[in-house]
This record gives structure tokens, C-alpha cells and sequence, in this order.
């Protein structure tokens, strides 16, 4: 499957149905009378957030959504059928944005089984039994019903992981994902092999957690250079950063603070969320090498780095250990931090 992250939408919701004109004939009765029912509302556009989905590539082949009309009124006062919500399944973390210069936020889905009733169907038309009055016994006029509501709209999907893996481009980000996951990502001994982002489940010690790989970060990625500024969204809905530093890089030191920077250039709290920092790739670098790099990172960064190799397996252990228990940390203060959450509506 395809992943992509951004689409933009056609959506309308139903137009109400006419109101009915009609009038009594029943025998025995002297005066009928009018006895038009009105016509049904128009069917809403909701969108709903549901599990098992991780890119929005079926909204690249259907980009046109168009909830059904209500039905016609009829004689003997019925109301004509209400037409049918058009219910659009969304994955967790999608964004609704207006379709304007600014890409308003209208919507976030952050939660399964969230649902929003995003476009309200069209009431129906009054039948002629509503105009009858005292100097107009016989009205023959009747409601066509009102129209539904359209736009497009953006649909931009932000993943919800457990982990990110940040780090410049070949840092080895790809290899980790295939060790750790069920995953298989593309792997070259050039830049920017990753060009969407993967995602992929550790299992390890009987817990499990979702890793995504984002493509490869290059200075001034948050104003749009390379292909960092539109990956770096799917950064905000994690929970942990795991910054590889590639150990084989010209100069390691220099590519965390280029990554680290960007993080801070883009804002939205990135920069505030836990990072994990491994110097990774670590089989291609002479051991004493090694330890002067590990040293040199834990001055600049202030933290001490895991040393691992994907490709021989070498230091993960104590890595994932290490994630597992930043994830628990995080999800202690996410649970003082709740406040519960409610289903909101614009219309």
C-alpha cells in the first residue's frame, strides 16, 4: 500500500426534499382541504476516525463525496425519508484544513471512533398543508427544500506513533526500522532512500509500541528545503524522538545540532518532547574513534548516547530497554495531564 499524507476533497451534503402538494378527498367529508407533507432533510457529511487505517492513497482514486437528498413529501401529512449520512472513514490523526491560503484548521481527529459531523444536510421543504390559513384554505404553494452545504477541503495525515526516528539523511534510520519491525523499508547507500514515512511494531519483552521512520532531515528542512518541512508534522503526534546520529558521518556533533535546530525552527513543541540519542552505524567506525564521538555528542548534547549497529544488532537491547522506559514515563504524564475528551461539531 501507498502511503500518502495529504489530499484534497470535494464534499457536499444533501439538499432537503420538496414539500408535497396535495388535498383530501375522502368521501363523506364535505371540506378536504390541503394535506401536503413535508419533504425529508438532506443526508450530513461525517467524517470518522477508525482503526486499521495509515495513509489516506484511497482518497487519491475517490475525491468526490456527495451525501443523498431527502425524499419528497406526500399526501396525507407524510414526511418524505430523510436521506442517508455519508459517513467518510478517516485514519487517527487526520486533519481536516480549509481550502484557503492560510489551510485553516477546521477538524483533528486524534482519537479512534472519533466522529464529526462536518457538513449539515439541507431541511426539507414545507408541503402545503403548512400554508393553510384562515383566508387561504386551499394553498397550493409548496417549499423545493433547502440546499445541502459544499467545499473542498485538505485532508493532512499525521502519524500517531509511540516513536519517531529523526537524524540526517543515511543515518542508518531505515536499517533500525527493518531490524526492530516487522517492517521492510527500503534501503540505498544514498540520501533521501526513505521518501515517505514507515511505520512498523516492536515487540520486545512482551511489550510492543509503533516506530515511524521519518524521511532524513537536512538543514533548513522547516522552510521547506529537501523534504523535511512537510515530514516534520508527522513529528508532533509522537511521543518519543529517536535521534540517530550516524557515527561514519563527517561530523556527528554537527549533524545532531543541524537536526536538533530544525526541530526548534519548526516549533509546535518538537523540541520539548523526549529525545533518546544513539550513535548509530557504529561497525564502520575503529572503536577508540568511537569513544571520542560518544564523548564529544554527551558534551553537546548533555545526555549520554547509545552506541548500536543496526546491520549486527549490536547495542539495540539496551536501546529499546531505554524506549520502554521513556514511554511509560510519558504515558504517566499523559494520564495526570488528561482532560477528558468531546466530540465537537462546527455546524
Amino acid at each position: 500500500m501507498h502511503f500518502l499524507d495529504q489530499a484534497k476533497i470535494f464534499i457536499r451534503s444533501g439538499s432537503g426534499g420538496p414539500g408535497a402538494v396535495s388535498f383530501r378527498r375522502e368521501k363523506f367529508i364535505e371540506y378536504g382541504g390541503p394535506d401536503g407533507g413535508e419533504g425529508g432533510k438532506g443526508g450530513d457529511i461525517v467524517f470518522e476516525a477508525v482503526h486499521g487505517l495509515n495513509t489516506l492513497i484511497d482518497f487519491r482514486y475517490t475525491q468526490h463525496f456527495r451525501a443523498p437528498r431527502g425524499k419528497g413529501g406526500a399526501g396525507s401529512n407524510r414526511t418524505g425519508a430523510g436521506g442517508k449520512d455519508l459517513v467518510i472513514k478517516v485514519p487517527v490523526g487526520t486533519q481536516i484544513l480549509a481550502d484557503d491560503e492560510d489551510r485553516t484548521l477546521l477538524a483533528d481527529f486524534t482519537h479512534e471512533g472519533q466522529r464529526i459531523h462536518f457538513l449539515k444536510g439541507g431541511d426539507g421543504g414545507r408541503g402545503n398543508a403548512s400554508y393553510k390559513t384562515s383566508t387561504n384554505r386551499a394553498p397550493r404553494q409548496h417549499g423545493t427544500g433547502w440546499p445541502g452545504e459544499e467545499m473542498y477541503v485538505w485532508l493532512r495525515l499525521k502519524l500517531m506513533a509511540d516513536v519517531g526516528l529523526i537524524g540526517l539523511p543515511n543515518a542508518g534510520k531505515s536499517t533500525f526500522l527493518n531490524r526492530t519491525t516487522n517492517a521492510v523499508a527500503k534501503v540505498g547507500a544514498y540520501p533521501f532512500t526513505t521518501l515517505r514515512p514507515q511505520l512498523g511494531v516492536v515487540s520486545h519483552k512482551g511489550r510492543e509500541f509503533v516506530l515511524a521512520d521519518i524521511p532524513g532531515l537536512i538543514e533548513g528542512a522547516a522552510e521547506g528545503a529537501g523534504i523535511g518541512d512537510r515530514f516534520l508534522g508527522h513529528v508532533e503526534r509522537t511521543r518519543v524522538l529517536l535521534h540517530l546520529v550516524d557515527a561514519a558521518g563527517d561530523d556527528p556533533v554537527e549533524g545532531w545540532r543541524v537536526v536538533r535546530g530544525e526541530l526548534e525552527s519548526y516549533g509546535a513543541g518538537l523540541e520539548d518532547k523526549i529525545e533518546v540519542l544513539a550513535l548509530s552505524r557504529a561497525d564502520l567506525v575503529e572503536p577508540r574513534e568511537l569513544a571520542k564521538l560518544a564523548k564529544k555528542l554527551a558534551k553537546a548534547a548533555g545526555t549520554e548516547p547509545f552506541v548500536i549497529s543496526a546491520a549486527t544488532g549490536d547495542g539495540l537491547e539496551p536501546l529499546l530497554d531505554a524506549l520502554l522506559d521513556r514511554l511509560g514515563e510519558e504515558a504517566e504524564v499523559e494520564k495526570e495531564e488528561a482532560i477528558p475528551a468531546k466530540d465537537w461539531s462546527p455546524l
